[in-house]
Order: C-alpha cells, then structure tokens, then sequence
C-alpha cells in the first residue's frame, strides 16, 4: 500500500483527479497508473487537461470516470459504473485484458479500448495548439504531459496534419473502401446488410469480443492475476 500512496500522490501532484482510486486500480490490474490517468483526463477531461471528471456523457451512455458504454457493458448499466473507483477498476481491467491481447503494444490497446479495433484511427481530437490526434495517440500525449514515456511518437490526423497525418488520412480512406468492397460482396452472396461496415470510425459499433480481448470474466474483473505494486518505484520522473 505504500508504492500505492506514493503513486496517488504522484499523481495528485500534476492535479489528477481521483488519484488514490486510479492508482489503486493500476496496482490491481498492473497498468502504468500514469497512463490509466491519461485515459480518464482524455475521455472526461479535455485536451491539455489533467483530470478528468465523474460525468455521464456521450448522449447518456457514457458512465462514469472513463466513460463506459452502457450500450455494449451490462457493468455501465449498474449503479457501480458512477462510483469512481469501481469505474476506474474496471476500466483498468479491459486495458489490462487489451494490452496481454496485443502483446504490450500500448497503441493498439488504446485504439481498440476506443473503437473495438487496435488499428482504429477513434475519437479525433483537437489540441489548442492545433494538433488532430486520433485516440490513442490524444491519451499519449496526455500522459506524457502527466509525466509518462510515450510508447511510440504521436501522429497528427487531418488538416493540421504533415506527411504522416497524411498518410493516416490515406490508410483511413482505404479501409473504408475496403469495408465497401467487403459489405457489396456480402449483399451479392445474400448476406445481410450490416450499416457500421460502411463507418470509417465505428465508434459504437459493438467491439466483436471485448470481454475476451479484455480478459474480463462475466463479473468484469480481469482474469490475470498479475501484480503492479512490486515493479513501481518512487521516481516520478518515470512511469
């Protein structure tokens, strides 16, 4: 318990909201607690924002600290999805779950925490200083203003973006003509008509397996029983 005190201080520090619950969640489910902070400040916060905040949002489905879906998580659904530290617990258990699944490629872990897919562009946002991220590569920047080591370099996306938030733009393009092609092929063999196949961004459209790519069991807590606290030091000039 001390490491986690120490880390919830850390984080208290650079202004994190709910930082003993995030911290104690990252302990749990051994996800960077500066990271597992940057996902709250990127789906509850803002951009340039440290904390994020206790809301429901996304026209009512989003829950709680982290935003669970109640659209897609029976977990959002219940009167626990309010409480933060329960939410942040089970938002640290999916990342947890993604990050084995993806054999620690943070990036693809975030993108399809956001979207369903690891090679998911997600939500876009808009920095002050005109920087377009797509999701992961927001929640990236955020935790290295938190302090954190970015795990791959950002990307811009869109029109303020250079060469390769061109080349995002490209890939994004090509997929979608891909899913068309795909979604044709499916009308002419008889298939039936499935709309998000058509969505550059299929933010809402339900993830094929998040329990599993998550480990989640059917209570909503990981199956990995991995510890955090022994490989966290007290130098807060590193994650």
């Amino acid at each position: 318990m001390t490491e986690i005190s120490g880390i919830a201080r850390q984080l208290s520090n650079v202004g994190v909201a709910y930082a003993g619950e995030i911290a104690s969640a990252a302990g749990r489910h051994d996800v960077d607690p500066k990271l597992l902070a940057a996902v709250a400040a990127q789906e509850t916060g803002g951009p340039g924002a440290n904390a994020g905040r206790n809301i429901v949002g996304d026209g009512g489905h989003g829950r709680g600290l982290f935003q669970i879906d109640d659209r897609f998580h029976a977990f959002a659904r219940s009167s626990a999805a309010m409480d933060p530290a329960q939410n942040a617990d089970y938002a640290a258990g999916m990342i947890s779950g993604l990050l084995h699944s993806y054999g620690g490629d943070v990036h693809k872990a975030l993108s399809a925490y956001n979207a369903g897919r690891p090679d998911a562009t997600g939500t876009i946002t808009q920095w002050t200083d005109g920087q377009r991220l797509g999701y992961a590569d927001s929640v990236l920047r955020h935790s290295v203003q938190l302090g954190g080591t970015p795990a791959v370099l950002p990307v811009q996306t869109g029109a303020a973006a250079g060469g390769s938030g061109g080349d995002q733009q490209l890939i994004g393009e090509i997929q979608q003509e891909i899913a068309q092609v795909n979604q044709m092929q499916a009308l002419a063999q008889g298939s039936p008509f499935d709309p998000t196949a058509l969505s550059a961004t299929p933010q809402f459209a339900p993830p094929p397996s998040y329990a599993q790519l998550s480990g989640l069991d059917s209570s909503g807590h990981s199956r990995y029983d991995v510890s955090y606290a022994g490989l966290i030091d007290d130098d807060d000039s590193n994650s």
